[in-house]
């Protein structure tokens, strides 16, 4: 896993760089996994633009991951790690000792022939899934629940890893990639170890239509348009938007806080992020 800098042959490679793919075993996915993916172009059922600069991209097939890690007691051998345009984490698929197969992300030190188990008696074994309460103090985990038996949503994109800080009653205390400290019930399901592809951020596009693969349609500045188009629009010459950072309809950003003050899950954090 690193990363190779291209040749710099034309004005768009000259600060590029990708990942080498030296993880990748596999080119193609396994198709039983693999389900149609329908572009939006960022609109609703409505017709209407919801998410703005979405559109174009290369065409894709979702791979099926298992979040959940259900197959309990069950051994699973890794077949293959393999690339996934959906997520910037990479993926393994698993065949499991009854035959059924699965992707699962692939944990940062993983490799082809290693084995896996999920369940509560499984030992703290790099890929194994165990819930929280039999996981020790320190240790790094990734894919973690926050409703018991719903799936890890936490903690998935690459190279990203939590630490388990303490056990208090019922819950478990866990530093989020954030610095954030929350409360996650003991019963929830994690994965031990480190998501895997940690050089993605390194990664430099160098020129903008690598943008137009991945989907992303160009973002004009709002200081760069005419009044009538944005708030901080117009001025003599350059201006810097004269006012707070908005968007184009008027609502503060940059810092302006939007989570609820009433939010049920605001008396499990211990210590916020920054």
């Amino acid at each position: 896993m690193g990363i190779r800098t291209l040749k710099s042959v034309t004005p768009g490679n000259r600060f590029a760089s990708r990942p080498d793919f030296a993880d990748i075993t596999e080119s193609k996915p396994e198709k039983s996994l693999t389900t149609a993916l329908r572009k939006t172009g960022g609109r609703n059922n409505h017709g209407k633009i919801t998410c703005r600069h979405r559109g174009g991209g290369h065409r894709r097939r979702y791979r099926i991951i298992d979040f959940k890690r259900d197959k309990f007691d069950i051994p699973g051998r890794v077949e293959t790690i393999e690339y996934d345009p959906n997520r910037s984490a990479y993926i393994s698929l698993i065949i499991y000792g009854d035959g059924e197969k699965r992707y699962i992300l692939s944990p940062f030190g993983l490799r082809i022939g290693d084995q896996i188990l999920a369940g509560v008696n499984a030992p703290l074994k790099l890929g194994n899934s165990l819930p929280l309460q039999s996981i020790p103090a320190g240790m790094m985990v990734h894919n973690v629940e926050l409703i018991p038996g719903k799936g890890g949503q936490m903690v998935r994109s690459a190279g990203s890893v939590a630490q388990i800080m303490s056990h208090e009653g019922e819950f478990i205390s866990l530093k989020l990639p954030s610095s954030e400290i929350r409360l996650v019930s003991k019963k929830c399901f994690a994965t031990v170890g480190q998501v895997g592809n940690r050089t993605h951020e390194q990664v430099s596009s160098g020129k903008a239509g690598r943008s137009r693969w991945l989907g992303r349609r160009p973002t004009t500045r709002g200081v760069a348009m005419n009044p009538v188009d944005h708030p901080m629009g117009g001025g003599e010459g350059k201006s810097s938007g004269g006012r707070h950072p908005c968007t184009p309809w008027g609502k503060p950003t940059k810092g302006y806080k939007t989570r609820k003050r009433n939010k049920q899950s605001n008396t499990m954090i211990v210590k916020r992020r920054n």
